[in-house]
Order: C-alpha cells, then sequence, then structure tokens
C-alpha cells in the first residue's frame, strides 16, 4: 500500500508528498565524474555502463525502458483478447485478431507477394500522367505516403474550424540533405538506398538489371522533389507555412495535376479553400511530373507501396527493409522480436482500443489526481516566472498570463476515444489489416475537413506512449499515462526526484507554448502576433542565444547539432527545468532536508538528469543531428544545466568550469 501525506502550496494548490520517500536512482551514478564537468556523466555513467544497447535498439534509454515495462502489459492484454472465446467483446476481437494476424508468419509467408499484386498490377496499368492524382489518391488512403501529404489541420489563424491541408514529402529517406549533401557519408546513403530499392524491385519480380535501372529512376526522381523541399528549420516557422489558396490558386501552381481528381478519390468533402504548407514545393511539382515519364512515376509508386507494406509482406521483404532502414540507417543490428513489433503495428493502427485497454488496467483516477497537482503546482511557477521576468514589459506579460491560464490540461487519456466500429479486422489477414486500418482511418480524417476542430483529440500519441506533448492549435499540454511512471513518477518517491523526472516534464511542455514557435499563437490556439516589437526583439535575442550554444554542441564525429532545429526543444528544456525548481522550492518551503546525502535541489537535479540516461549508435546520432528537434540525452542535461546558476549553486561548482556558462543563456 502506499501511504501519502498531503503538503499545502500556495493559491489552495496541493501536491502529494511521499511518507517514506525513495530517493533518486544511486547505481546510475558515476562517482568518479565531477558533476561540475559532466553532470551527465556524473548522473548516468553507472547506468550507461551497465545498459548497453540491445542488438535490436540502436537507442536504449530510460525511455526505451519504460516502453518495454510497459509493452509488457500491452502483450498480456493483447494476448488475452487474441483468444478466441464466446462473448469475447468487439474491441477485444479486433485488438486480439490484428496482433494474431501478425504473429502469424506462416500465413503472411504462404500468401507472398499475392496479397499486394493486385495493387501493384494496378499501378503497372497506368498509362499517362493524367492518370497520377487519383493513383496517388488511391495509395495515400491506403497506408501509402506518397508525393505530399494531404489531411486536416485546424486553421492557424481561426483554431475553431478544421480546413483542408496540403505539405510537402514524398522522400523516403529521412531528410532533404541526404539526397542534396555531397560529404562520404551522403554519398555512401544514396548509393545503399540504391542497392535496397533494387533489391525490393527482385522481390517484387524484376530482373536484376531491370530493378537496378529502376532503383536509379527512383533517387533521381526523389532528388527532384528534395531539391523543391523546404528544410527542417523553416519547416517549424509557422508563417512561412500558412498559405491560405483557393483551388483555382493551386490549380494555377500545378496545372498539370489535376487537384479536382485528387480530392474526388482521395474522399474529400467539397471545399473552397486550404491551406498550402509550401507553396513552391507544389509550383515546383509541375516541373517534377512534366519532366518524368509515366514508367518513372510508375516506378516511384510501386517503390512507395512496397515500403509501406513492407512490414506487412513476407519475410524477406520485412527483413530487406529493416537491413537498410533499420540496420544502416538506424544502426541496430538485429530486428526487435516479432512480437513487439506485432504490438507496436496494433498500438498505431488501433491506438485508442488497445489505450482504453491499457487506461482500465494501469491508470485509474487516483493517479490522473495526483498528476493534476503537480501539474497545478507548475502552472502557478510559471505564473510567476512570467511576472517576475526583467525583460518582458506589463503588455505583453499580461498576454501571456492570459495564455497560461487558458492552457488544457489533458491527462493520462483523450476525453473522447475514437471509433473503430466499421474497420473490419479478419484473423488470417495482416496485409488486408493494415489496409483497411489505414483506409477506415483515413476516412474519419476526412470526414473533418470543413467542421468544427475537435480539440480533445488527441492525434499524435496514444495513452501507453512514454512521452508527453503540447499542441499549439488546441493550447493544450497532454501526458499519456504511458510516461507517468518510474523514473518520471513514483508516487512513493522523494519530491525533489519527482519534480526533476515528471516536474520538469510538465514544465518542458508548458514552455512550448512559449518557444520560439509557440509564443506565436494566442491562448485560443490562432497565429497572432501578441508581442510588442520590443519584447518580440528581446526574445528573439535571447533565443538566439540558445541556438548558437547548441550549434556548438557535437552530435558525432564531424556532425554538430543544428541549434535552430533544435531551438524549441532546448528552450522548453532550459524553461521547463526552471520552473519545476520553482515549484518544488515552492512545495517544500524551507523543509530541505537531504536523503541519500545529497540535498533537496542535488535531488531535483539528478532526478532529471537520470530520464535522460542512454546508449545510442553513431548512425542514430548522425541521423538525429539531421532530423530530429531533440538534442541527444547528453546534451539536454548539460546544455540545459550550465545556463542554470540555481544548479551551480547546488553543486559548488566554479567558474571556469564546464557545467559554468561563461554566456549563460535564459528566455524564460
Amino acid at each position: 500500500m502506499r501511504y501519502w501525506t498531503v503538503l499545502a502550496l500556495a493559491a489552495s494548490t496541493v501536491v502529494l508528498y511521499a511518507a517514506d520517500p525513495k530517493s533518486v536512482d544511486q547505481s546510475a551514478i558515476d562517482r568518479t565524474a565531477s558533476p561540475c564537468v559532466d553532470f551527465y556523466q556524473y548522473a548516468c555513467g553507472g547506468w550507461i555502463a551497465r545498459n548497453p544497447a540491445p542488438a535490436d535498439r540502436p537507442r536504449w534509454g530510460r525511455f526505451a525502458e519504460l516502453a518495454d515495462r510497459n509493452e509488457g502489459v500491452l502483450t498480456d492484454i493483447l494476448q488475452t483478447a487474441a483468444v478466441p472465446r464466446p462473448g469475447r467483446s468487439e474491441l477485444d476481437q479486433k485488438i486480439g485478431d490484428y496482433f494474431q494476424s501478425c504473429l502469424d508468419t506462416a500465413v503472411i509467408n504462404q500468401k507472398g507477394i499475392s496479397v499486394i499484386q493486385p495493387e501493384l498490377n494496378r499501378i503497372g496499368e497506368l498509362r499517362t500522367a493524367e492518370e497520377l492524382p487519383s493513383e496517388v489518391a488511391r495509395l495515400q488512403r491506403m497506408g501509402t505516403p506518397a508525393l505530399f501529404v494531404f489531411a486536416p489541420r485546424a486553421d492557424a489563424k481561426d483554431s475553431n474550424r478544421t480546413i483542408a491541408s496540403l505539405t510537402q514529402g514524398g522522400l523516403s529517406l529521412p531528410d532533404r540533405e541526404y539526397y542534396l549533401k555531397t560529404d562520404a557519408a551522403s554519398v555512401e546513403t544514396r548509393r545503399r538506398f540504391q542497392q535496397h530499392a533494387a533489391k525490393m524491385f527482385q522481390l517484387a519480380g524484376d530482373s536484376e538489371q531491370a530493378a537496378g535501372e529502376r532503383a536509379r529512376v527512383l533517387l533521381a526522381l526523389e532528388t527532384n522533389l528534395a531539391e523543391a523541399s523546404s528544410d527542417r528549420v523553416s519547416l517549424r516557422v509557422p508563417e512561412k507555412n500558412y498559405h491560405i489558396l483557393t483551388r483555382k490558386d493551386l490549380a494555377d501552381l500545378t496545372p498539370n495535376f489535376d487537384w479536382d481528381a485528387y480530392f474526388r478519390a482521395a474522399g474529400a468533402p467539397e471545399f473552397e479553400s486550404l491551406n498550402v504548407g509550401q507553396p513552391d514545393f507544389f509550383k515546383q511539382m509541375r516541373s517534377v511530373i512534366g519532366s518524368q515519364s509515366v514508367d518513372a512515376w510508375k516506378t516511384y509508386l510501386e517503390y512507395h507501396l512496397l515500403r509501406a507494406a513492407a512490414s506487412h509482406l513476407s519475410d524477406a521483404f520485412d527483413q530487406e527493409a529493416f537491413d537498410f532502414y533499420g540496420r544502416f540507417l538506424d544502426g541496430a543490428r538485429q530486428q526487435r522480436p516479432r512480437q513487439s513489433r506485432c504490438l507496436q503495428d496494433v498500438d498505431a493502427e488501433l491506438g485508442d482500443l488497445l489505450g482504453e485497454k491499457y487506461v482500465d488496467s494501469t491508470f485509474g483516477p487516483e493517479a490522473k489526481a495526483r498528476i493534476a497537482q503537480l501539474v497545478n503546482a507548475l502552472v502557478a511557477a510559471l505564473n510567476q516566472d512570467i511576472r517576475t521576468l526583467p525583460w518582458m514589459t506589463k503588455e505583453t506579460q499580461e498576454a501571456a498570463l492570459a495564455k497560461l491560464r487558458a492552457i488544457a490540461r489533458n491527462i493520462g487519456y483523450p476525453n473522447k476515444w475514437r471509433d473503430y466500429a466499421k474497420i473490419q479486422v479478419a484473423r488470417d489477414d495482416y496485409f488486408g489489416n493494415f489496409m483497411r486500418a489505414s483506409e477506415g482511418l483515413n476516412a474519419q480524417r476526412m470526414e473533418r475537413i470543413g467542421q468544427p476542430t475537435d480539440k480533445d483529440e488527441w492525434t499524435n500519441m496514444t495513452p501507453p506512449t512514454v512521452n508527453a506533448f503540447y499542441s499549439p492549435p488546441t493550447n493544450s499540454i497532454n501526458f499519456p499515462a504511458g510516461i507517468l511512471q518510474y523514473p518520471f513518477f513514483d508516487p512513493q518517491r522523494d519530491t525533489a526526484a519527482n519534480f526533476g523526472g515528471i516536474g520538469s516534464v510538465i514544465g518542458h511542455e508548458m514552455t512550448h507554448g512559449f518557444d520560439d514557435a509557440g509564443r506565436k499563437y494566442d491562448g485560443a490556439g490562432n497565429l497572432r502576433d501578441w508581442w510588442t516589437p520590443t519584447d518580440a526583439a528581446e526574445f528573439e535575442k535571447r533565443s538566439a542565444c540558445i541556438a548558437n550554444e547548441y550549434s556548438g554542441f557535437t552530435s558525432v564525429a564531424d556532425v554538430k547539432l543544428n541549434g535552430r532545429l533544435t531551438l524549441g526543444e532546448n528552450t522548453a528544456d532550459n524553461g521547463g527545468v526552471r520552473v519545476a525548481l520553482m515549484a518544488l522550492m515552492d512545495t517544500l518551503k524551507g523543509k530541505e532536508n537531504k536523503v541519500d546525502g545529497f540535498t533537496p535541489q542535488q535531488r531535483f537535479f539528478l532526478g532529471f538528469a537520470q530520464v535522460f540516461c542512454e546508449n545510442i549508435s553513431p548512425e542514430q546520432l548522425r541521423l538525429r543531428a539531421l532530423t530530429d528537434p531533440h538534442s541527444p540525452g547528453r546534451w539536454r542535461v548539460n546544455g540545459t544545466v550550465q545556463n542554470m546558476p540555481e544548479f551551480q549553486k547546488a553543486f559548488s561548482c566554479k567558474a571556469g568550469q564546464p557545467m559554468v556558462s561563461a554566456n549563460a543563456c535564459r528566455v524564460w
């Protein structure tokens, strides 16, 4: 049984304080390291030494460790649901039979390529470029992300309505830079990609010579798309990606692509205008379409279909896709166990059904209430932080406080579960289940175009996910049940460690509402400039400090971090940790007892750092430096604490030591 005492906070807020607290993870600490020289090594070195990445993981850290524990719960749920029995619920039938269809590799291999052959034949029957729009839409409905992305989105300047949205896409490699950079690693990646694509075409029935030629055509076509694509830093700037056009305007951009035919085939309702995120991409798509033969487009579409379906096909396709994307690009030495991959697929395709079962078995109302109390403490701290910022004028300060008051807080699971009633799941049809689930979810998405925005919906995470997110259009912070466990939170653990763990996560997500992108949305979720010019300039100066600082950190070998790509996450880390510490000190109100020889402040920083302990492959570090808006764990920790006088005081660090920045950055 877990015993609790209640500690009063200001403004009638309460937070639970463990009666017999556990402290930080002592075994994770490397006591040969100095916290003032390399705090990450000090906090995590012991864990890193004892926890090498498993052969099936290019990255192994505390997030993955918790996800594995969650996986045990989810596996039990799915194994039970998969047993046919009288009275089995529709929910259990869907998730159980989907899971079983994935596990049954004998049936999958016996069917071989026959399950996808009709789709390949249909692509092969294309005769003119005029047929391309309908075929692209059909493949997208079935879960193949070809050419671009069409989806409903909240209107950035009127978040209460959902509109149609087009954004760039259609690349097989992780980023446009993989096609355009001329360094040795990028050249080798393109060579290996061609080899991989050729093998996929051979598995689909092409001769070795024909497959090799088609792989070259594929790379050339995608290189043209990459040249037309915006870089990831530009994609983070909201106003650069908001362009309301009429359908006629869109047709003028790409007159050789029949958009009316595409929208009909996509199942979209009638609409007059839409947001075109990157007009230059769609303008240049005109020349790409005009310069490529129909056979080139058939090659492109066939590969994207095979890639999207590979894990749902026979072992040969599944293994080939892993060898390139998992082994070569990510650095994993072997595939995850089949059971784990099947579980992940159910979570991806039927996430709310599985999530509903997960929440029922792991996350009750008491847990939700306890986290809500922590959130209240963090909101109070951020309120105080904003009120006392020395660089912000009263006018902008009041607008920021109004936005903070408006933040919606969703804890554990969405307020409304997604409906899967129309999706049919068969026990012996894994590929078909994937196609039907994709089409069913796509149809639901299309229905939202032109409707009021459902601000309760979670679109990018499911309840078992070990993560959290802030949503600008809904101005909401969202914490799936999956992350609300040790090492982030444990009701029996020391309060300081909990504030360092889950408290910093809560503060991080709130600060996203005020990072370089989030600050451009108001409390209603609308893209609107509520800053005075003076405050905006001061914000940009302070955020530039963080961008420049992180750009100096090395990810791997000769690859530096991109401080502009990671700016939002780094700002949220720095602000979130500071706000969480403020909330802790307000909670303790001077009761600063030592536990295991550490002060509350020291336990707080250790609790923060220890959620980011990780081992990661060089391949992953290289890939993430180009694509991930998050810094690696080492720099999420060291980059944050070196900017904090509170950390330096807690560990008695001196000027000139690495964890004492000579040019400390601070936004929030």
